[in-house]
């Protein structure tokens, strides 16, 4: 007989989240501490890290700040060098961490070509490589240990909203989600992808504060209103516990049905 308590509980699994200490990392990271997962969350600031830390404090699992720059490789190995000092074993990666840049094509500069595309999509790459040794050690074909990627609904529509380099890393994105996919299930981990659609960001600040953008944007989706923190969260449960065990390569929209409009 299922037991839903079991089927979606992650007990006894420790994460990290980059980008944790705001917007859809942060939601995944309180989804993951709610459902009791140990979370590390991890950003460049440590005031927000510690911040966001503190308010997820009342779950019984532990939330906590391991602040890092993972934009260069340095950085990178600061963070698994400091995670390993403290775990010997991860199981749940969840790369979040990203940038936005936007300008009109004539004017579009190179770094803002190279800082969007080292971020959201070359520290993906090399701090997955990097954490394999913690995320093989605990896992197994029937548990196998999990890499959510957080992609965007931009990476596979057409319209840009300026953002260049933004949409060409989110759909390098997916293509990589699917190649480590299918490298990583070798060493007994999935690697799936959560495309977001509108969700309350710091990216999507200016556009919710101006009541004609906002609209227009709500407007596109078949369901027209931002997505909610519990529904993000849900879905990384899902793909993070037993559940999602037969889950990789996965590209999973949760957009209101903007999609379905492009």
């Amino acid at each position: 007989m299922m037991n839903l308590q079991t089927l979606f509980a992650l007990e006894g699994k420790t994460a990290l989240v980059t980008g944790g200490s705001r917007g859809v990392g942060a939601m995944i990271a309180e989804g993951l501490v709610a459902a009791g997962c140990r979370t590390y969350i991890s950003s460049r600031t440590a005031a927000d890290c510690e911040r966001m830390a503190e308010q997820l404090g009342d779950y019984p699992a532990d939330c906590i700040a391991l602040p890092a720059d993972i934009s260069s490789i340095e950085g990178i190995e600061a963070l698994v060098a400091a995670l390993s000092r403290q775990e010997n074993a991860v199981d749940i990666l969840v790369n979040n961490a990203g940038v936005a840049w936007g300008e009109p094509f004539a004017t579009f500069p190179e770094k803002g070509w190279d800082r969007v595309m080292n971020l959201n999509a070359k520290s993906v790459f090399f701090l997955t490589q990097k954490m394999l040794p913690l995320l093989k050690r605990r896992a197994t074909a029937e548990d196998p240990s999990r890499v959510i990627n957080t992609t965007s609904v931009l990476g596979s529509m057409p319209n840009p909203m300026l953002a260049y380099s933004y949409c060409a890393s989110k759909a390098a994105l997916e293509q990589m989600t699917r190649n480590l996919a299918y490298d990583l299930s070798r060493d007994n981990v999935t690697v799936n992808g959560i495309s977001p659609g509108f969700f309350p960001s710091k990216m999507t600040t200016h556009i919710m504060e101006d009541e004609v953008a906002n609209r227009a944007m709500l407007e596109r989706a078949r369901f027209p209103r931002h997505g909610k923190a519990e529904e993000l969260a849900g879905l990384a449960i899902y793909l993070c516990s037993r559940s999602g065990a037969f889950v990789t390569g996965a590209i999973i929209p949760i957009d209101g049905g903007l999609l379905l409009s492009c």
